[in-house]
């Protein structure tokens, strides 16, 4: 198979991920919809007969306990409240899709007669039956603090980032490698430069002796949170002294502290000023 070949292959693969993974969503987001509007005939269509509903909660002493429930406990549930508004809210959202099988990692709020009620996680399965995605399991936790929020995390990385750079631009050692994990590396633009956190403060000591060790200033950032919202990778444009640079990174929540666990920094070459680049560095 020639290189052309493979490109299209992978190319139409990502597209049939995207495409199944929008339809996985549209199931999911028929389901709300459907409890928001007590639509139990349209909500029944959602899942398989024998679909397996399990929750992890805590009772009235609280302690924790799995709870199961039929489709059939769910759907007279929606019933029995009546008229009273009931509204779930997914604040987050991680799907992964193999061919006919999904899995779904979804945060959720939940809002009873206006009033939130609980907050948690929506583990689910899907499976792709007669062409058509059908939930098959939904195991969800309950809880009325700690709830998880993808944009709320975004948010909080994006200050602890900014935080990081101002304390190597004002020299302040101990808050720039207090973000750091102890296990965590800092790869440089040099290719000799692949440091531990430790290793960095020695090495850039002389640097974090001034006023300013070196000044990173932001022009663009992505932030991505992974399922859980233990970990999260980010890409950067910085505007440096070597002129614009790109840099990645991943942080991990340590004991409820975010720790960077990897940061690479790279300088960016625009693409008409590489052939002089390789002159520059004697490649043909």
């Amino acid at each position: 198979m020639n290189k052309i070949l493979l490109v299209v292959v992978f190319i139409a693969s990502v597209l049939q991920g995207r495409s199944q993974e929008v339809q996985v969503r549209a199931v999911v987001d028929k389901m709300f919809s459907s409890m928001l509007k007590k639509d139990t005939s349209a909500l029944r269509q959602c899942f398989i007969p024998g679909v397996q509903l399990m929750t992890y909660a805590h009772d009235s002493k609280g302690n924790y306990m799995a709870k199961y429930a039929t489709i059939y406990d769910f759907l007279r549930q929606i019933i029995l409240i009546g008229d009273t508004e009931i509204e779930e809210v997914m604040t987050g959202w991680q799907c992964y899709v193999d061919e006919g099988m999904a899995s779904v990692w979804a945060p959720y709020e939940f809002f009873y007669d206006g009033k939130f009620s609980h907050c948690g996680v929506n583990s689910m399965q899907l499976m792709k039956v007669k062409g058509e995605w059908k939930i098959t399991q939904i195991s969800d936790t309950r809880r009325q603090k700690d709830c998880i929020n993808d944009k709320d995390i975004v948010q909080g990385i994006d200050s602890l980032i900014n935080e990081w750079h101002h304390a190597a631009a004002v020299a302040d050692e101990k808050t720039f490698f207090g973000r750091m994990a102890e296990d965590g590396i800092y790869i440089g633009t040099d290719a000799s430069e692949r440091w531990k956190r430790d290793e960095l403060r020695e090495w850039s000591k002389k640097y974090f002796d001034r006023e300013s060790a070196w000044v990173f200033k932001p022009l663009s950032r992505n932030i991505s949170v992974a399922p859980g919202g233990h970990l999260v990778w980010f890409d950067e444009l910085l505007d440096t002294s070597m002129g614009t640079c790109r840099s990645t990174g991943v942080m991990e929540l340590q004991e409820n502290e975010w720790k960077i666990v990897h940061y690479q920094l790279s300088v960016t070459l625009p693409n008409e000023k590489l052939d002089g680049f390789r002159a520059l560095i004697g490649k043909p």
